[in-house]
């Protein structure tokens, strides 16, 4: 089969990672909006893990695909 779960995965959380960083960089000096969580950013830190893991798996799959095949 030609389906690598690693693509829409990839894909998939790079978009959400990339949305929450950006959130996260954007409301940053707002600091009623980080009450909730003792004035930590948590919007940045998630989307960053987000973003990291999925380039991860875009880059898994990339290689993936040059060996000829996946799992």
């Amino acid at each position: 089969m030609g389906l690598d779960i690693r693509w829409p995965i990839g894909l998939m959380f790079t978009l959400i990672g990339g949305l929450l960083t950006l959130f996260g960089l954007v409301t940053r000096s707002k600091a009623e909006l980080y009450e909730g969580s003792l004035g930590i950013n948590i919007n940045l830190i998630w989307g960053v893990i987000l973003l990291v893991f999925g380039l991860w798996m875009l880059i898994m799959a990339v290689r993936g695909s040059r060996k000829g095949g996946g799992s």
